[in-house]
C-alpha cells in the first residue's frame, strides 16, 4: 500500500506515457487504467482499426508487464487459450505447455467469433485468476487483465457472448473515431516508425498491487453513496424495457470503478458524481433489453441514463 498522493502521481504517469502513444481521449485510458486497477477486464465494443491493440500494448509496456494477442476464430479450442499437455516421450511424460493466457494484459481480439466452447476457457481465468488443466490448476500472471474486442456492425459467423460472461467485465467502452486533428498526428507519428517503441515503463507489478491496496484500503465510501449504487441497480431489474437488470456482481464492480475513479481524481471518498460518471460503463454491458436481439450498447447506456435521471442523489450532510 502506499500514499494516495503517491498513487495519484503513478496513475497520472502512466495516463501521459500511454498518451505519447494512443490517441484517443484521456476518459479511455482513465477506464483501461481503472479495469486495471480494479482487478478487472475491459471489454471494447467497436470498429476495427480504432487503437485497440496500441492501447493493450502500451498499458502492458507502462506496468513492465506482457501482452499477448489471441484472434478469435470459429475453430478456435480451448486449449488454443489455456494450454495444453504434451508428452514428452524422451521422459515418459507430460509437460504443460502454457497458453497465451498466461500473459500480464491478454487481448482478446473479436470475442465473439469464438464458439461458446472456447469462450467459455476465458471464465475460470477472468474471474479467479487461474485456469485448470487436466485436474491440475495453473495461477495466472499478477497482474491479469483482459481487454476483448466485439465488432458491433459485423455478425456474420459470430456468437453473442453469454450474460454470465458479459458479467465478468468490469467495464466496457467504445473508443470512437479520432478527431481530424488526432488522425494527422497518427499519421505523423508513424512515418518512419511505430511510436510505441520509444516509451518504457512507468510501474512495475508490485506497484499496481499497492495502488489496488490503496484503493481497496484508503477510498472511503459512505452509506450514503452505497445506497445510491443499489438503488440504480434495483432499479435496472424494475426497469419495464429491461429484460435482465444488473447483478449483485454489478453492484460490487460499480463500487469498485467508482473508488479507482474517485483516487483518479486525487480524492480518498467516493461522491454520487463518481458513480454516476461510471455508471454506464460499469452496468451497460450488462443489461439485456426486452425485443433485442444482441447487445447494443448504445441502448443500454440509454436505458442506464434514464435510470440515473429517476434516483434522487444523496446530498452531503
Amino acid at each position: 500500500m502506499c500514499s494516495m498522493e503517491t498513487a495519484r502521481e503513478s496513475v497520472e504517469k502512466i495516463i501521459e506515457n500511454i498518451q505519447r502513444v494512443f490517441s484517443g481521449k484521456r476518459e479511455i485510458i482513465e477506464l483501461a487504467l481503472n479495469s486495471l486497477f480494479g482487478g478487472g477486464h475491459l471489454l471494447i465494443v467497436d470498429r476495427p482499426g480504432v487503437g485497440k491493440t496500441t492501447l493493450a500494448r502500451a498499458l502492458a509496456i507502462s506496468i513492465g508487464g506482457e501482452t499477448k494477442r489471441i484472434q478469435f476464430t470459429p475453430d478456435l479450442l480451448p486449449t488454443d487459450i489455456t494450454g495444453v499437455n504434451i508428452y514428452i516421450q524422451e521422459k515418459g511424460e507430460f509437460r504443460f505447455h502454457k497458453g497465451p493466457v498466461f500473459t500480464n494484459i491478454l487481448l482478446a481480439d473479436e470475442i465473439n467469433r469464438a464458439t461458446p466452447r472456447a469462450q467459455s476457457s476465458l471464465l475460470e481465468a477472468m474471474e479467479e485468476s487461474q485456469v485448470s488443466v487436466d485436474g491440475v490448476t495453473y495461477p495466472l500472471e499478477n497482474p491479469f487483465c483482459v481487454i476483448a474486442t466485439q465488432n458491433p456492425i459485423e455478425i456474420q459467423g459470430t456468437f453473442p457472448l453469454p450474460e454470465a460472461q458479459l458479467d465478468r467485465f468490469l467495464l466496457s467502452l467504445s473508443i470512437g473515431y479520432p478527431t481530424r486533428e488526432e488522425e494527422r498526428r497518427i499519421l505523423d507519428d508513424r512515418m518512419e516508425r511505430d511510436p510505441i517503441s520509444s516509451i518504457g515503463p512507468v510501474m512495475d507489478a508490485k506497484s499496481v498491487e499497492m495502488i489496488k491496496n490503496t484503493i481497496r484500503n484508503k477510498v472511503h465510501i459512505s452509506d450514503a453513496v452505497k445506497k445510491y449504487i443499489l438503488d440504480i441497480t434495483e432499479a435496472t431489474r424494475l426497469g419495464d424495457g429491461i429484460l435482465i437488470g444488473a447483478s449483485p456482481r454489478a453492484s460490487l464492480a460499480l463500487m469498485t470503478t467508482a473508488r479507482t475513479h474517485a483516487l483518479f481524481k486525487g480524492r480518498d471518498y467516493v461522491t454520487p458524481e463518481d458513480v454516476k460518471e461510471l455508471a454506464a460503463p460499469t452496468l451497460a454491458h450488462r443489461l439485456v433489453l426486452r425485443n433485442t436481439m444482441r447487445m447494443n450498447l448504445d441502448a443500454n447506456r440509454e436505458a442506464i441514463a434514464a435510470v440515473i435521471d429517476r434516483i434522487p442523489v444523496p446530498r452531503p450532510r
